[in-house]
């Protein structure tokens, strides 16, 4: 549980490692506080911790009071879905003090997502899920910490190290706070937006740069790719103004899971697609736009956790995916329900899949 520094007494035991502003961390996980390192920790200006619900001494740590009490749950919680959507109504409420003018807290994103991550990573497939999750009212919400979850499972799946997975779903977490600095109205328009929507819209990675841009928890190539996470590999999407080079890998990462939530889930004004269908088309009818390793990494770990799986073709009839080439992972082989019909979708090009049930 997150405490305030003045709360805690000699016993305690810190449940995350404290880092300064050096890569090395000042205490360690699991550090027994003594009444030394307390005054330490209020000596290097550290206003708060997180910390074991038991003392040392294996009595019940009872402080004053709790800075959150929906972290406290969230620590708590060992069901995946249940820490999800926990983590997406903390992220609304700090997004609403965001839009009444507050300082985003990069260190509390941290506090909310790294466990999430850490979770999501054990059970990776409910990551490829997150899309089921999504009510259209919430769509902003829940598309951050989906981007940062989806986002920290390619990183993953690509081998950087876990402190860059982390950075990753920081990062997007964070790629959209500025969206807390448009007009309120084109966060619940239910209309298509105009042309004019869209240029304030477009403005909102630059929004979210000056926010995250004096954290010193966000590594520079972090921040870049929160800049540049709707910008393309073929020099298009935006802001604009950026200059012409190559995107980092991590705003590579950031960029497909952006899209990939977004295309999958329910908007306003927008019905969500299936992740197969929305994966063909970043594949071919988006060539070009997006790294092709980035995207493969995220088709190719879709496909292994889907066989199996229920799903309901654009002709209404439901199947079960039985097999998936390598060569076509977008388009698996399908058995009808309560039917020996199979279609290889692969073939039969005027069928695709429309949901996954």
């Amino acid at each position: 549980m997150l405490v305030k520094t003045r709360y805690l007494i000699e016993g305690c035991i810190l449940s995350r490692e404290i880092r300064g502003l050096s890569e090395r961390p000042i205490m360690n996980e699991k550090t027994v506080l003594t009444k030394e390192l307390i005054e330490a920790l209020q000596a290097f200006l550290i206003t708060e911790v997180s910390v074991d619900r038991t003392l040392i001494d294996g009595k019940k740590f009872l402080p004053k009071e709790v800075i959150d009490p929906e972290l406290d749950e969230m620590e708590e919680s060992s069901d995946f879905t249940d820490l999800y959507l926990k983590s997406v109504q903390t992220y609304k409420r700090l997004f609403k003090n965001w839009q009444a003018g507050s300082k985003v807290e990069v260190a509390m994103i941290r506090l909310i997502v790294l466990p999430l991550v850490d979770k999501a990573l054990e059970e990776a497939s409910n990551i490829l899920m997150l899309h089921h999750y999504c009510k259209k009212e919430d769509y902003l919400f829940h598309h951050a910490i989906s981007i940062g979850l989806i986002g920290a499972y390619i990183a993953s799946k690509m081998k950087c190290s876990r402190a860059d997975v982390y950075q990753v779903a920081i990062g997007g977490c964070l790629a959209d706070c500025g969206m807390a600095k448009l007009p309120p109205r084109l966060l619940t328009k239910t209309e298509s937006l105009t042309v004019e929507d869209y240029e304030e819209i477009h403005n909102h990675p630059i929004f979210s740069y000056k926010m995250i841009k004096d954290s010193s928890i966000i590594k520079d190539s972090v921040k870049t790719a929160i800049l540049e996470h709707h910008g393309r590999l073929d020099g298009t999407g935006y802001p604009k103004s950026l200059k012409t080079k190559p995107m980092n890998l991590f705003s590579k990462i950031i960029a497909v899971a952006d899209v990939f939530h977004a295309m999958t889930s329910e908007r306003t004004y927008r019905k969500k697609q299936s992740p197969f269908k929305v994966l063909e088309m970043i594949l071919h009818d988006d060539f070009g736009k997006f790294d092709i390793e980035v995207v493969k990494t995220l088709l190719s770990s879709f496909a292994n956790f889907s066989i199996g799986s229920r799903v309901k073709l654009n002709n209404g009839f439901i199947a079960e995916i039985i097999f998936i080439d390598a060569s076509s992972q977008t388009r698996p082989v399908i058995k009808i329900q309560d039917s020996d019909h199979i279609i290889n979708l692969g073939i039969n090009r005027e069928l695709y899949i429309e949901e996954i049930l």
